[in-house]
């Protein structure tokens, strides 16, 4: 996730941030903010006297939510849809519903990762449980063993454990 800390002050800049203070402040890279710059989702308010772009605090928070939404899962297209939704809607009414729509939809899609997560995190989890035992094998043929063992013939072995573990080619 990104750091939502103040942004701070660009050396004799007033309130503007540099490409570097907007790659700190958001955990990412110069390269990452130039990206983000290039397709259109963040813009210097200006350039120093040196031809530094100058970028405002809202762009820094504009930059870390695209981050957390891509992070999240959400492609740059659908990042620059969201920003841009509220600009092309003629009226509140329709932009709100739009929006509401459009984040209603994110948040289905980001429910159903949550869940297939979390069922890999269980199984995983029931993994490294049954590793446990595996800790303390003593057979001399393995990973051959282990088509034998007792531990691993048990019918309600996770997913995950039959194909990485239990499968010894």
């Amino acid at each position: 996730m990104t750091n939502s800390s103040t942004p701070t002050v660009a050396a004799g800049c007033g309130d503007l941030l540099t490409t570097g203070d907007m790659a700190r402040l958001s955990n990412s890279t110069l390269r990452t903010v130039r990206f983000y710059e290039q397709e259109g989702l963040i813009e210097p308010e200006r350039r120093s006297h040196c031809g530094h772009r100058l970028f405002s605090g809202r762009e820094l928070m504009r930059l870390q939510l695209a981050l957390d939404l891509r992070e999240a899962g959400l492609s740059v297209q659908s990042i620059k849809d969201l920003f841009r939704l509220k600009s092309g809607c003629a009226c509140p009414e329709e932009a709100s519903h739009r929006m509401s729509d459009a984040l209603t939809a994110q948040i289905d899609t980001m429910q159903q990762k949550i869940a297939k997560l979390r069922k890999l995190r269980e199984e995983l989890t029931a993994m490294v449980s049954v590793l446990t035992e595996c800790r303390t094998c003593e057979e001399a043929s393995f990973p051959l063993s282990c088509e034998k063992c007792d531990v691993l013939a048990n019918p309600e072995l996770p997913r995950a454990l039959r194909v990485l573990w239990h499968d010894c080619e």
